[in-house]
């Protein structure tokens, strides 16, 4: 699940990008509304963090400019004005949670966890497909009631295919899942991590579409 942080704190963006990515998420930091706007222009994000007080004006105000031109993306606010004033105004504005500043990191993640599945219209956190069972609140894959020892980007690669199962997802959209805009793409990862994959849970579990890219596909 890639996610955007919005947070102007370098201290305390950089630690939610750490604590993030250990849950599972591949966190980009954006540290003012026109570096995040531009990120939301490109797209791609599953869910935005997002302050309200920001060195280029309001989280609200980029709230605002979001919804206004269609962008459905989940917003979870962060600010320390927990007021109940100021959660109306965010809820108001299309806000899909609220946060106040100081919170637990396992208490956002969940959040946003929670956001992205009723996003897709799911009613549970865990992912079933052909005997295999994903839960990415602990990051843990089990297969036949077995667990399966995955590492964080093959696992990330299995989320995506098993969110759609039956669906071709590119090269390029898995690339786009394993890795934030601030980061390098390796030139195989995917290939690599897929390989590893099929390793673990059959050669033919996961199907490559030449030309096109990769989807599940009942053994």
């Amino acid at each position: 699940m890639r996610i955007l942080i919005v947070e102007d704190d370098a201290i305390l963006g950089d630690g939610l990008k750490v604590g993030l990515a250990m849950n599972g998420f591949t966190p980009d930091l954006a540290v003012c509304a026109a570096e995040a706007d531009a990120a939301l222009l490109a797209g791609g994000f599953s869910a935005v963090a997002l302050d309200v007080m920001l060195p280029d004006g309001s989280g609200h105000d980029l709230l605002r400019t979001m919804r206004r031109r269609g962008d459905a993306t989940p917003v979870l606010m962060l600010t320390a004005l927990d007021r109940v004033a100021d959660r109306i105004q965010g809820l108001d504005g299309g806000a899909d949670d609220h946060l106040g500043k100081p919170f637990d990191l396992d208490e956002l993640a969940a959040r946003l966890r929670a956001l992205v599945r009723r996003g897709a219209g799911r009613l549970t956190a865990h992912l079933e497909f052909a005997g295999v069972s994903l839960d990415p609140a602990r990051m843990e894959a089990v297969r036949g009631g077995d667990p399966v020892a995955l590492s964080r980007r093959e696992f990330t690669i299995l989320h995506a295919l098993m969110e759609h199962p039956g669906a071709i997802l590119s090269r390029a959209q898995l690339e786009e899942r394993l890795y934030g805009f601030q980061e390098g793409v390796e030139s195989n990862a995917v290939e690599v991590h897929v390989h590893h994959l099929r390793s673990k849970f059959g050669s033919r579990f996961i199907e490559t579409v030449r030309g096109v890219g990769y989807r599940l596909r009942r053994t």
